[in-house]
């Protein structure tokens, strides 16, 4: 009988870290990304690096693994951040099907929901890094300063700032998942049946439409602005797509959010904000890059 080289259980226990907290370190990336490829790309990287480190050395491998996965994603976000310059139109971020139990995880389905990742993108990204380790995961400071290479006290003042940042522009309130699906359920039957002003009665007076076309599909090269405005560009899109258009409500980024299938062919997600139990914000993805993972669920962990 032959043994197993040390090396070969080295590699073993490296694999077996790196798959258990994998869904973990996919959603640190993605809160920091706001793209599930570039996650993924991510993820891809910190697996090279891990699969280097000798595990000796390592006193916490959940610790360690998300601080490189933090590391490559600054490094990415910062090359984002260039990219998204030259962006054609509105950027978005990328939608994902998650399962049904995300809802019941209050905290992470409002940090990786649409508009939670839209109040993100206005943060630093040393910003964005320290509140999703600390406010989404509960890392300690000295752990998070690890993973930034800024001191703890630092850390202390950044998480400061970010939190007051994030206060001042989150949604208000707490929106259940079954008032969500019910103001989706009353959205769909006002566009469909014609029903302008059911489409007003539901929209905050200055909410934003934002569609995400990536230059590739017809969308909105700009936002929309007021509730008139947006209700009446939803009442002229349905009289132009409605014969072959069907609506679905679906678990996206761990909230309901309407599917818009073209004649059986997925053609965009919209989520929305929900602020006072009016509609605030309205957010139609449409680039094909970007739904490609609307077909399975995607895990997603704290």
């Amino acid at each position: 009988m032959t043994s197993t080289p040390p090396g070969s259980d080295r590699a073993d226990a490296a694999t077996e870290a790196f798959l258990a907290h994998r869904n973990l370190l996919f959603t640190v990336a993605y809160e920091m990304l706001g793209s599930a490829a570039d996650a993924e790309d991510v993820l891809q990287e910190t697996w090279l690096r891990w699969a280097g480190v000798d595990l000796e050395t390592v006193r916490d491998r959940r610790a360690f693994l998300v601080r490189i996965t933090t590391r490559q994603a600054l490094s990415r976000l910062r090359t984002l951040g260039r990219r998204r310059e030259s962006y054609v139109g509105p950027w978005l971020p990328e939608p994902l099907l998650t399962a049904p139990d995300v809802a019941e995880d209050v905290e992470l389905a409002d940090s990786v929901s649409m508009a939670m990742l839209l109040v993100l993108e206005t943060l630093t990204p040393t910003e964005r890094a320290v509140f999703v380790l600390r406010e989404v995961f509960a890392l300690a400071y000295d752990e998070i300063a690890d993973a930034v290479d800024k001191s703890p006290a630092a850390v202390r003042q950044i998480a400061h700032r970010a939190r007051e940042h994030v206060a001042a522009r989150r949604p208000r309130g707490v929106v259940s998942p079954a008032q969500t699906r019910g103001v989706l359920e009353a959205f769909q039957r006002a566009v469909q049946t014609g029903d302008l002003q059911g489409l007003l009665d539901m929209l905050a007076p200055d909410a934003v439409l934002l569609g995400d076309g990536g230059g590739v599909k017809q969308a909105l090269p700009r936002p929309v602005v007021g509730a008139l405005p947006v209700a009446r560009l939803f009442a002229l899109t349905w009289d132009r797509v409605g014969a072959a258009a069907s609506f679905e409500i679906a678990q996206v980024n761990g909230r309901p959010a309407l599917i818009l299938r073209l004649d059986g062919e997925l053609d965009s997600v919209m989520a929305v904000r929900i602020d006072d139990g009016l509609i605030t914000g309205l957010y139609s993805v449409r680039n094909p890059e970007k739904l490609s993972r609307m077909e399975r669920e995607i895990a997603v962990s704290r």
